[in-house]
Order: C-alpha cells, then sequence, then structure tokens
C-alpha cells in the first residue's frame, strides 16, 4: 500500500492500534493468571475491560470515516507481546514472574502511549476534533495504566529481592538434612558456611597455584573448615 496523503496515514496508524487493541485483549486474561499479586491481577483485570472501551472507541472512529477497521496486523504489538508470553514460561509463579510481567505490561502501554499521540496530532491537523476527544479519553487511559504499573512495581521488585535473598539461603538436601540433626546454633554455622563457600572458594583459588594436581573445590573447603 502506498500513503500518499496524512488522511491515509492516519486511517493506516487507526488500523494499526486497532489490531493492536485486539492482540491485547486476547493476551491479558493470560496475565492475569499468570499473576500472582492480587493487585497486579486487578490492575490487568481492571485494563482488559478498559481495553474493550478502546476497540469500541476505534471502531465509532471507522463509522466516522466511513472505513473498516481490519486488513492490517500490528506485528510490533505482535512481537512485544510475545517477549511478555517467555516471562511467563521461563519464571515460576510468584514475585519474580510478576515483576517480569509488570515489565512486559509497561512495554506495551508505552507502544500505545506512541501510536495513540501520533494519530491524536494528525486528527488535530485534520481538523477532526470529535475524534481527537475519543483518542484522548483513550490516550489518558494508558497514561493511568502506566502510572498503576509503576506503583504496583515498587512493592513487587522489593519482593523479588526478598524471594532472590531466601532462595540462596536455602540448602541443598546434602545439608538440609545435617541441619535438621542439629543444634540451633550449628544449623546456623552450616548455614552461614553455605552462603559464603562461594567467596571462600574463589579467596582460596586466587591464593592457590593453578596446576592440574592443585584443585579446591567445595568438599576441600569442608575438609579445611573441619580441620
Amino acid at each position: 500500500m502506498s500513503l500518499k496523503t496524512i488522511d491515509e496515514l492516519l486511517l493506516d496508524e487507526l488500523k494499526d492500534l486497532y489490531s493492536a487493541e485486539k492482540q491485547i485483549t486476547k493476551a491479558l486474561p493470560k496475565m492475569v493468571k499468570a499473576a500472582s499479586t492480587p493487585e497486579l491481577k486487578q490492575a490487568f483485570e481492571s485494563h482488559l475491560e478498559e481495553t474493550k472501551g478502546q476497540v469500541q472507541r476505534l471502531e465509532q472512529i471507522f463509522e466516522m470515516l466511513g472505513k473498516r477497521g481490519t486488513g492490517k496486523t500490528c506485528e510490533g504489538m505482535k512481537g512485544v507481546l510475545l517477549e511478555g508470553s517467555e516471562v511467563i514460561e521461563d519464571a515460576e509463579k510468584g514475585p519474580v514472574r510478576d515483576a517480569g510481567l509488570i515489565a512486559a505490561a509497561q512495554r506495551v502501554e508505552h507502544y500505545e502511549m506512541a501510536g495513540y499521540g501520533s494519530v491524536r496530532s494528525f486528527a488535530q491537523l485534520l481538523g477532526k476534533s470529535e475524534m481527537v476527544q475519543l483518542l484522548d479519553a483513550t490516550l489518558s487511559e494508558e497514561k493511568a495504566a502506566d502510572s498503576k504499573l509503576t506503583q504496583i512495581s515498587k512493592s513487587v521488585n522489593k519482593e523479588a529481592q526478598s524471594a532472590l535473598k531466601q532462595r540462596n539461603l536455602r540448602l541443598p538436601e546434602p545439608l538440609a538434612a545435617l541441619a535438621a540433626n542439629n543444634s540451633a546454633a550449628s544449623t546456623m554455622r552450616i548455614r552461614l558456611f553455605w552462603v559464603g563457600a562461594p567467596a571462600m572458594l574463589a579467596v582460596l583459588r586466587n591464593m592457590t597455584p593453578q596446576s592440574p594436581n592443585n584443585k579446591v573445590g567445595t568438599f576441600g573447603i569442608m575438609r579445611l573448615k573441619k580441620s
């Protein structure tokens, strides 16, 4: 398709946004299911309803133009949503996944804000005041959704960081069994030893001459500790 006028560009960009919104309505229910933080789930559910309203606004605009909104696929949104689906696959349910979902959702919001900002400028240039009002309404919702996600991320990111620390403190099965059969003080020593082992190993490797017959491993550290 050859775009020769601002009117044709406006229609083309509106079709792109229409395709993007349609894709988002299919992706958001999956994001609701994948999220674990109640506030994040609610934000996704709320934005799903907003997105349905945004689709209706676009359909209203197409009626005003006497044009159809179908016939184009937004490849950009397709790629952004694909990245979001990878977060669901790669991270187990919990705060780390939620942090990734927020990042993915905000990429979606920023893509939409850029798109709606552009078509609003085109509509203003063409003197389409009613269309500008409809686009402004959607743009305001996208900005509010992005702001809400930023607010939620503050607590979710802290939880994700805390989850990482707890995971680092988790003992492997042999040491966990050993800790279970010892006193609280001994268990604490075992845990501290496990957390500090990598750093101890790095120090010993730096201090020890490198040769095929001179290797220091975790069990070597344990023997040194015992002696």
